[in-house]
C-alpha cells in the first residue's frame, strides 16, 4: 500500500498542517513578485500521490532547461493565488478552483531578483495535463514518497555563501533538483506532509541560478 495514497485523508491531513503553518512572506521593494505552484495529482495508475514538476524549454533565454514548479510573475493587477492558477493553465492546461488551494509556504527570495510564493493545490484524479510546449519542455508527475528519500535535503558549501547550497535527487527524473525548487518541496515535505514547522529561504541557490 502507498504512504501517499491520492485520497480525501491525505487532502486533509496537508489541508490541516497548512492551516496551522504560519508562512513568512518578504515585501522587499526590489524584488519581482511571483508565484508557484504545488499541483497534488495523481500517479499514471491513479492510485498514489504525486507532485507535478517541469522542465522548462533548452531555447529559453532565462534558466532554460532547467526544473520548476509551475508559475511566473504576479503581474500587476493580481494576487499571488491568481497569478499561480493562471500561469497553471497556461503552462500545463490545468484550470483548478480556488476551493482546492490547500495553503501557502514560505516566501522564497532568489538571486535572480523574484520572491516567489508558493501555493498549494489539489488536482487529484483529475489533473488532465496538456502542456504549452512555448512553456514547457517536460513533465513529470514525481511521487510523495520520494520527498522522503533520506537524500533529501542536499547541502553542499560553496565559497561565494555563508549559506550551504540545497538540493534534492529524485529518481523519476535521475537527475537533482536545487534551490529555490527543492528549497520549496523540502518545506512542503516538512511542513505539509509531517506537520513540522520548517523554514528554508535562507538556503542558497547553485550559481547558475544567480543570474
Amino acid at each position: 500500500m502507498s504512504a501517499y495514497p491520492i485520497d480525501t485523508l491525505l487532502r486533509t491531513r496537508i489541508t490541516n498542517h497548512l492551516r496551522s503553518f504560519k508562512p513568512r512572506r518578504n515585501n522587499h521593494p526590489t524584488l519581482c513578485a511571483a508565484a508557484v505552484a504545488i499541483v497534488i495529482a495523481a500517479s499514471t495508475d491513479g492510485n498514489d500521490a504525486c507532485f507535478v514538476l517541469t522542465r522548462r524549454p533548452h531555447r529559453l533565454r532565462r534558466h532554460g532547461g532547467q526544473y520548476a514548479l509551475p508559475g511566473g510573475r504576479v503581474d500587476s493587477h493580481e494576487d499571488a493565488q491568481t497569478a499561480a492558477l493562471r500561469e497553471l493553465k497556461e503552462e500545463l492546461g490545468l484550470t483548478l478552483p480556488t476551493t482546492d488551494v490547500m495553503g501557502w509556504l514560505d516566501d522564497f527570495p532568489t538571486r535572480s531578483g523574484f520572491c516567489i510564493s508558493p501555493l498549494v493545490v489539489w488536482a487529484g484524479i483529475r489533473a488532465d495535463i496538456a502542456p504549452n510546449p512555448d512553456e514547457v519542455e517536460a513533465v513529470f508527475r514525481i511521487p510523495l514518497t520520494e520527498l522522503d528519500g533520506p537524500e533529501i535535503p542536499r547541502l553542499e558549501n560553496i565559497p561565494e555563501s555563508d549559506s550551504p547550497v540545497l538540493s534534492a535527487p529524485f529518481p523519476t527524473l535521475g537527475h537533482e533538483v536545487y534551490a529555490p525548487t527543492a528549497a520549496i518541496l523540502y518545506q512542503f515535505r516538512e511542513v505539509a506532509l509531517h506537520g513540522r514547522t520548517t523554514r528554508v529561504a535562507h538556503f542558497e541557490q547553485p550559481l547558475f541560478a544567480w543570474r
